[in-house]
């Protein structure tokens, strides 16, 4: 791999990871920037990106847990039922139409960015109320689509915790730890074409990023982290659809 071609793309990772680790949300773009902005074929770059979501969800994951902004017990319950469903959503892929669910995500995760920017009517909380069992199905219907859909937890997780009423900074750090099974259960590791070189280069790029990321997450007003996350849910749903019409109409 030429030197040049590994910086633009560690460029893209550190970029990717810098989202991912202050609002969660970005491992959704990482993908398509390596396919079309670094010429990677798709086979190639999803099976390294899953590979680097593992590292550096662990590394975001330290920096929310050090800093106390992670429930352990809500955590446990989200990925108790999200792991098995991940897996079940990954072997589910060829049964469903994937332009369809493309489509849906987008609409759901533009629609949940402008509602998040609406008011709000009643204070929020960094540890919800919020029972086993009903934990227990967000996290097993999240882990389901997420992996079916194949992008990653957060995106879905991150807007359901703020309709839940349940603070910005703590959505994002369950969101965080979240993001691992689903990863793993993906199947794009063990099933799919694993370039070492590539994985390690964004391993080391998202890693770094979402390390400067969780830090940044921490360090703004939970008013302007909210923004920052409505903002980029409302973008990526844009995103999502426009791929969803670029697909229809090539």
């Amino acid at each position: 791999m030429p030197l040049l071609e590994v910086v633009w793309i560690a460029l893209l990772g550190a970029l990717s990871g810098l989202m991912i680790g202050c609002i969660a949300i970005g491992g959704v773009i990482l993908v398509p920037a390596l396919v079309f902005l670094a010429g990677i074929p798709i086979q190639i770059a999803i099976p390294a990106a899953m590979f680097a979501y593992i590292l550096s969800g662990l590394v975001a994951t330290a920096v929310f847990a050090r800093n106390k902004s992670i429930d352990w017990r809500m955590a446990s319950s989200l990925c108790i039922g999200g792991t098995p469903a991940a897996f079940a959503g990954a072997w589910a892929v060829s049964i469903f139409d994937g332009r369809l669910l493309a489509a849906c995500l987008g609409v759901l995760t533009l629609l949940s960015g402008v509602n998040s920017l609406r008011p709000r009517l009643r204070a929020e909380t960094d540890r919800a109320t919020v029972s086993h069992g009903t934990l227990f199905f967000v996290g097993a219907a999240t882990g389901f689509l997420s992996s079916l859909t194949g992008t990653g937890g957060p995106l879905l997780l991150v807007p359901i915790l703020l309709s839940m009423w349940l603070g910005v900074l703590a959505s994002v750090g369950l969101s965080q730890i979240f993001q691992l099974p689903v990863a793993i259960a993906a199947g794009n590791i063990v099933y799919g074409k694993l370039d070492l070189v590539l994985g390690i280069v964004l391993a080391a790029s998202l890693s770094g990023g979402s390390w400067f990321g969780a830090k940044l997450a921490h360090a703004v007003p939970r008013a302007t982290l909210r923004g920052i996350v409505s903002g980029a849910l409302i973008i990526v749903g844009l995103f999502i659809l426009a791929n969803v019409a670029w697909r229809l109409l090539g």
